[in-house]
């Protein structure tokens, strides 16, 4: 076993080898150089951001230079650290080497730019003599006059070795001089190149041809190139020898491009492979602002670090400009873009600038100094640090063209401006804080009135994204703003906006809030039209005050009637809704200078509003307080009256347009005065009340309430109608006899809150049922016994309630009390089986419809007879009935009404019959002529022939009783002075009335003649030798136009048809000693009854007419009381519910209806019969 604690190891392997020889990198390449010439602005400029906010003046300094260079981007990077210092920079601090940086400003007399050469002459050569320390150097003589040389120097390699084999890179210091003809040397360049290469290297310098003060030097010139650093050992470890091989010529760019601001860059190819991007932070064109104020009211200055115009307090512009100066105000620049002629619309604006007066005859050079003013006032900039940047900053580098009117209408949208161009001049119209500048009431607009219109929904937005310029990331950003309400109203609806010109963070959140603002608060236009007077005062921009009764519930706004300067007397007082005294009302009038003044009013006599403060705005809305109106307004000139609780309506003009030549139209927009403070600082917007519509209104007054019973659908119900005042206000007027007039004016309610509940007779007490009612009444179905709560509230326009409603108690007693007692009960027989009993119908609703009618009959007369212990006689028939047919019965017949809810009439109505009254027919006519007045129509001679009436025998006698022959008597006729006429062709049983008697005109003997054997009567008492009978003769036509009648038959008792019917009398004597007198004279016309049964007929889901086989006999206009013919209804195939309506009824027929439980119409079968007098046709 081996221990190999014992054993012996050694080192092996032998000696290490030598390490492997360094060799450095090769650094050193051969470099070239770019120069980039960018132009960036038309126009002088103030300069480079940096340098001008260190307040560094001297433009050509290298502390200039050096700040300049913190403003120029390469790849977005800057040439130079900010942090780094602006007089001695280290190499540290540079970002880029070797970049050369030059510029000029766009000076109208500056120098052109060195070094930017517009012609290379060829290389020429120069030695290639290695140049060493220990020479003098080599020179090069330039004979030709040129603007700068560019000298190459060439290195084989740079490299030393050691003595183990390594390789190093090394430094050579070398100089260039520079000798003018006639001058000594001046050191140019005092440089080295440090590194390594083993293969050629070269390096180019420029030299320019002037001296330190920028002088052309003179030529000839001797460029000398000198080695600092010791010589290298060719044949040794240290190869870094150089030659001075070219020299090459240089002409450069002669132009100076005068009035353009230009940068050149030389870059180095070795840090750039490509040209990079150039980005500059400039402070951009100069531009005029104003100048001196009047009355020694200052000078504005220009905030060095924003731009910012600084007005002095109270200034004061008198029109004067001051020198170009650099600014971020966009209404400073918008003025130099109109008059510049080089880049701007100089030449169609100003196109003479002799003067600043005729520089700025075109515009209105006082609106662009307020736009100014307004622009640069301070606001919170938003950081939450308390600091304030100016309210609107223009910063924008425009690089293209534009039309004149995009670009014009995009730097005014900077500052919410709109331009206008009136009467050959530019003004700004500025949507700023703005006193009203004239008034509109119904007074001074066409017929048509006000027209509003509003945005839709669909066109807002709840979301804006503005995107700005970001001066720290040199990007695009965004800003954000959101409205919570409206995106609660209409969710997230995201609006893209560009902010042109806009490099604030707050200021892009702004004029997102104002857009939004505006979107939802001033997205509605008003348009109308106007006289001449007033569309010749009104301009786009304008604010205006308008009082429209339609919008705001009231009369606020007419005509002055007279005035001082003190007192407004108005029109139509009575249709005005004058505020009391302790609402702050006001009265604004324009005055004969087309200004508006605003009176505070301490007193109202009538139509006369007395005033004790006046407010007079100027054109910059600064307000004065004065104690009368500065002139008198005039006669006839608009007024309008606000108040806390009810203000004026403002919009901003936005169009006003000639119509014709005597009407302007205007279009204006929402403008709310206190949204500046709400977008810049959060302040709430104050509350202006314009309207009294959304008030609520006061409740309705005069409750009324009455029941009624109706029918609806053939049911009879009862309901209660309420009834009530609509609200009006009242407001007394003093007039200026002291007199107090009270005026009543509706509100205007367009409907009614209603609640209502039944309190029973217990007092137990529903819910209460509530109703939206449109109009000033309301009816309650189906009342009941007891009382109803009313509440009545008004709704005003905005659907809000009164306060409190009007209240009270409604007493009903519904379907309770039983319909009235049958009245008017005959009975009339109409023949040995039937009678008809006819009543006065029910005026009872709910016996007419769902009710019946109760018939019963006792065999017991008198008190013995009652409705209780009597029977039906037939069915209950429907309670619309006025007669019945049946069954002729001695005893006592009862009836009673009953209603739908079963409750009968309080007592029963009886007649009796006994069989001896039945009748089976009816007298139509009786006539009776010697009744008539005066008798026997004895005026009328056409009625008598050989007749005549005596009134000393009291009849109708002959009147020639001679016999001639061969006659055997003598005759006389009387015709009935009337014609029996029943308009309709049927049969009559005519009986005829005869009182006649025999006389004898003379009893004397020598009045008699024959023979005395031959005299019937001796005594002459007795004269019967005379006769009368009655004709009569019928026709089927109408009586009244041509009718044709048959010849005149006697009548005594018979039946007779026919349509009209004439009688006649014949009076006749066989002794003309023998007369005859007629007395009573006439006849009667009778009908019989008639019974008319049906086969079984189908009514049709319908009212069913029907027609009777033959009409019965009913009277005539002149013929009265014959009844209608009774109708029974036998219906088949009933239902539980069905019932029957029976109407109509005539002498040729009726009209039945068959109804369900429903009301429905239903077909059913029935027959009827049909009792009543004559048969027609």
């Amino acid at each position: 076993m081996i221990d190999k604690r014992k054993l012996i190891r050694g080192s092996g392997g032998g000696p290490k080898p030598p390490p492997k020889p360094y060799r450095a990198p090769d650094t050193l390449h051969s470099r070239q150089f770019a120069t980039v010439q960018d132009l960036i602005s038309e126009g002088e400029i103030e300069g480079f951001s940096t340098p001008s906010k260190a307040g560094i003046t001297d433009r050509t300094s290298t502390e200039y230079n050096n700040a300049a260079l913190k403003d120029v981007f390469l790849n977005d990077t800057p040439v130079l650290n900010a942090q780094a210092s602006n007089t001695s920079p280290t190499t540290s601090d540079f970002n880029f080497q070797d970049v050369t940086f030059k510029t000029r400003f766009g000076e109208s007399n500056q120098t052109k730019l060195l070094g930017l050469p517009s012609e290379t002459r060829s290389p020429q050569a120069v030695s290639s003599t290695t140049v060493t320390e220990a020479g003098n150097g080599v020179v090069k003589q330039v004979d030709t006059v040129c603007d700068a040389v560019i000298v190459t120097l060439t290195w084989a390699q740079i490299q030393r070795s050691d003595d183990k084999g390594n390789i190093h890179g090394s430094t050579v210091q070398y100089k260039i001089s520079v000798q003018p003809s006639g001058g000594s040397y001046e050191e140019r360049i005092n440089t080295s190149v440090s590194g390594r290469t083993a293969d050629s290297y070269s390096r180019d310098h420029r030299l320019e041809m002037v001296d330190t003060s920028g002088n052309a030097l003179n030529f000839p010139v001797n460029i000398k190139v000198e080695r600092v650093t010791a010589d290298a050992d060719p044949a040794g470890f240290l190869r870094d020898e150089f030659t001075f091989p070219f020299i090459q010529e240089v002409i450069d760019s002669s132009s100076t491009y005068p009035n353009s601001a230009y940068v050149a860059l030389r870059l180095d190819s070795k840090t750039f492979n490509a040209v990079p991007t150039r980005t500059y932070k400039i402070r951009g064109i100069k531009v005029r602002i104003p100048g001196a104020g009047a009355n020694n009211s200052g000078t504005p200055t220009v905030d060095a670090n924003t731009g910012r115009i600084q007005y002095p307090d109270n200034y004061i512009f008198g029109g004067t400009m001051q020198a170009a100066k650099w600014c971020s105000c966009p209404a400073m620049i918008l003025l130099d873009l109109l008059t510049t002629k080089r880049y701007g619309l100089g030449d169609h604006i100003a196109p003479d600038q002799t003067s600043d007066a005729t520089t700025f005859s075109n515009l209105d050079l006082f609106s662009f100094f307020a736009a100014s003013k307004f622009a640069n006032e301070l606001v919170d900039d938003g950081t939450g640090a308390g600091t304030k940047e100016a309210r609107f900053s223009c910063n924008v580098n425009i690089q293209s063209p534009k039309e004149a009117f995009a670009a014009i209408n995009e730097l005014a949208g900077v500052m919410r401006c709109m331009p206008i161009w009136s009467a050959g001049t530019i003004t700004m119209s500025q949507d700023k804080p703005t006193a009203a500048s004239y008034l509109f009431s119904l007074s001074n607009v066409g017929e048509a009135g006000f027209t509003y219109q509003g945005s839709s929904l669909k066109q807002r937005h709840s979301v804006v994204s503005v995107s700005y310029f970001n001066m720290d990331t040199k990007e695009v950003d965004f800003e954000v703003v959101e409205d919570a309400t409206a995106i609660s109203k209409l969710g997230t609806v995201i609006k893209q906006v560009k902010a042109f010109a806009c490099t604030s963070r707050n200021q892009a959140a702004r004029l997102g809030k104002a857009i939004l603002f505006a979107e939802q608060n001033e997205s509605e236009t008003v348009t109308f039209t106007t006289s001449i007077d007033s569309g010749l005062l009104v301009r786009p921009g304008s604010v205006i005050e308008i009082a429209d009764p339609v919008r705001s519930g009231v009369r606020r706004g007419g005509r002055i009637v007279s005035a001082t300067n003190t007192t407004i007397t108005i029109d139509a007082v009575s249709e005005t809704n004058l505020p009391v005294l302790n609402d702050n009302p006001t009265v604004a009038v324009i005055l004969s200078d087309g200004t508006v003044e605003v009176g505070s009013i301490s007193d109202i006599t009538g139509s006369v509003l007395t005033v004790n403060s006046v407010i007079k705005t100027d054109s910059e809305g600064n307000e004065t307080t004065q104690s009368t109106f500065s002139s008198v307004p005039a006669t006839n000139s608009p007024y309008v009256i606000s108040s806390t609780t009810n203000k004026t309506q403002l919009y901003r003009v936005i169009q006003v347009t000639e119509e014709d030549d005597v009407n302007y139209g205007i279009t204006a927009l929402t403008y709310v005065e206190g949204k500046y403070n709400f977008i810049e600082n959060n302040v709430a917007l104050p509350e202006r009340k314009t309207s009294v519509l959304n008030d609520p209104l006061l409740p309705p007054s005069n409750l009324n309430g009455e029941e009624k019973t109706i029918v609806v659908n053939g049911v009879a119900r009862t309901k209660l109608i309420i009834s009530w005042k609509e609200p009006s206000e009242t407001f007394n007027i003093t007039d200026s006899n002291g007199n107090l007039q009270v005026f009543e004016k509706p509100q205007g309610a367009s409907q009614y809150q209603l609640n209502y509940r039944f309190v029973a007779e217990d007092n137990i007490k529903d819910n209460f049922i509530t109703q939206v009612v449109f109009g000033n009444d309301f009816e309650i179905m189906d009342t009941k016994k007891g009382s109803y709560d009313i509440e009545i509230y008004s709704y005003n326009a905005a659907g809000k309630l009164s306060t409190s409603p009007l209240s009270g108690t409604i007493f009903t007693d519904g379907k309770k009390d039983p319909p009235e007692n049958v009245a008017d009960l005959t009975i009339e027989p109409i023949n040995e089986q039937f009678v008809r009993l006819r009543f006065t119908q029910s005026i009872a609703l709910d016996v007419l419809h769902g009710g019946r009618v109760f018939v019963r009959h006792s065999n017991q007369t008198g008190a013995g007879a009652t409705f209780e212990s009597a029977v039906d006689v037939i069915p209950a028939v429907a309670g619309a009935t006025n007669e019945v047919i049946c069954p002729a019965l001695p005893g006592t017949y009862l009836l009673k009404f009953q209603d739908d809810g079963g409750r009968f009439s309080v007592n029963s109505t009886s007649v009796s019959l006994s069989l001896v009254d039945i009748l089976d027919s009816i007298t139509v006519k009786t006539d009776r002529e010697d009744t008539d007045t005066p008798p026997f129509n004895n005026t009328t001679s056409g009625l008598f022939n050989n007749t005549q009436y005596s009134s000393a025998r009291g009849g109708l006698i002959l009147t020639n009783l001679a016999i001639t022959s061969p006659a055997t008597k003598a005759t006389g006729t009387y015709d009935f002075g009337a014609t029996l006429d029943l308009e309709g062709t049927f049969s009559l049983v005519l009986k005829r009335h005869f009182q006649s008697a025999g006389f004898f005109p003379s009893a004397l003997w020598d009045d008699r003649v024959g023979l005395v054997d031959t005299f019937p009567d001796w005594d002459g008492d007795v004269a019967d030798r005379v006769n009368a009978k009655l004709a009569v003769r019928t026709t089927t036509d109408n009586p009244n136009s041509s009718p044709t009648y048959t010849s005149f038959n006697e009548v005594a008792n018979g039946t007779f048809k026919g349509r009209a019917f004439q009688f006649r009398a014949t009076l006749e004597t066989t002794d003309p000693a023998q007369n005859i007198v007629v007395q009573q004279l006439g006849y009667s016309a009778e009908m019989p009854s008639r019974t008319e049964q049906s086969a079984v007929i189908a009514s049709g889901a319908g009212a069913k007419a029907v027609t009777f086989s033959a009409p019965f006999f009913v009277g005539t206009s002149s013929i009265t009381g014959i009844p209608k013919p009774s109708v029974n209804i036998s219906p088949q195939n009933m239902a539980t519910g069905d019932y029957f309506e029976l109407s109509s009824i005539s002498g040729t027929g009726f009209t039945v209806h068959f109804k369900n439980s429903s009301n429905a119409s239903i077909d059913r079968n029935f027959t009827y019969s049909a009792v009543g007098f004559g048969k027609g046709g």
